[in-house]
């Protein structure tokens, strides 16, 4: 079943997401594939992905204990890697749901999209879902790419935004996941608006999402900058800096559940939905110093206390 792209569809995906960005949302209804999807008794088998880093783990090991306290038959296959290995994933049916961020999945399906604010990608993402896939209601908690430098470096350079490092660009040594390299919102993105010109050969591929290999690079001064999300808790931890972005190269990141649609039902949206509805910013920094921090967590025993704490780990009423 295709895509709806009538205007009061348009807007009831904005609509969602202000909603959700305000502490409450629908926990009924899809803002993206289709409002009703494909329901069948063979949706109560589920098959949870995520990427390769711990914020995605954990989120969904908390969309597994949630399902599973609503009487799903849940498997899960995380660490799979970037958008580019689990998106082919979830076409194949190799999984069936996957949180993601707002802001690159819309970049991954419309590399020319230009849409920054929380609203505006959400409708942009409508659009450019596809007939295969269901988005469920966006969480107001966002985790945004960031540039991040080392204090003593902002310090040296006077760096406060991503323009300054304009004037260095030949001294610095970036540090990103391999596809920051070529997304529109990483080396090309940072050169577009901001004259950052970071040279091939300047590039350091670690694939962690900006985990501890990312962190221990730029903490020794191995690299420069890096992309390091902005609900780490390593910023916090190693007094990094996070450059301010005020051309939007990176765009809202808003978490959000992805269901292949002959996965998805009514009440495993209502679930995925009831969980967006309680994920902010703050609970993911925290889940974040959890399982990254000194205490060092299992994702899926984060998950549990988490759902246990906001009252998920029962059956919806």
């Amino acid at each position: 079943m295709g895509i709806r792209s009538r205007p009061w569809f348009i807007a009831l995906a904005i609509s969602a997401i202000v909603a959700v960005s305000g502490g409450c949302g629908d926990s009924e209804s899809p803002i993206g594939g289709n409002e009703t999807g494909t329901s069948t008794d063979a949706t109560n088998s589920v098959m949870i992905g995520s990427a390769n880093f711990p914020e995605s783990e954990t989120v969904a090991s908390i969309y597994a204990a949630a399902l599973r306290a609503n009487g799903f038959d849940v498997s899960t296959k995380l660490n799979i890697g970037s958008r580019e290995a689990y998106m082919p994933a979830l076409n194949d049916g190799s999984i069936d749901v996957i949180p993601d961020y707002t802001g690159n999945l819309l970049l991954y399906l419309d590399p020319n999209a230009t849409a920054s604010s929380s609203p505006d990608v959400a409708a942009a993402l409508t659009k450019a879902i596809g007939p295969d896939l269901v988005l469920g209601t966006p969480a107001p908690g966002e985790d945004k790419d960031a540039v991040v430098v080392t204090k003593e470096t902002a310090d040296r350079w006077q760096l406060t935004a991503i323009g300054d490092l304009a004037s260095h660009s030949a001294e610095i040594k970036f540090a990103g996941p391999p596809e920051f390299a070529e997304r529109p919102a990483g080396l090309p993105g940072l050169a577009a608006k901001y004259g950052v010109i970071v040279a091939p050969q300047n590039f350091v591929p670690i694939a962690d999402g900006g985990g501890p290999a990312t962190v221990d690079a730029l903490a020794k001064g191995d690299v420069t900058a890096a992309n390091i999300f902005t609900t780490s808790p390593s910023i916090k931890e190693n007094n990094f800096v996070v450059l301010a972005d005020p051309a939007n190269n990176f765009p809202a990141q808003n978490v959000i559940p992805v269901v292949r649609n002959e996965k998805y039902s009514p009440k495993l949206m209502a679930v995925l939905n009831a969980v967006s509805q309680k994920l902010t910013t703050d609970e993911l920094i925290a889940l974040n110093t959890q399982v990254s921090g000194d205490s060092k967590t299992e994702p899926d025993d984060a998950a549990q206390e988490w759902i246990l704490a906001h009252q998920l780990d029962k059956p919806l009423g």
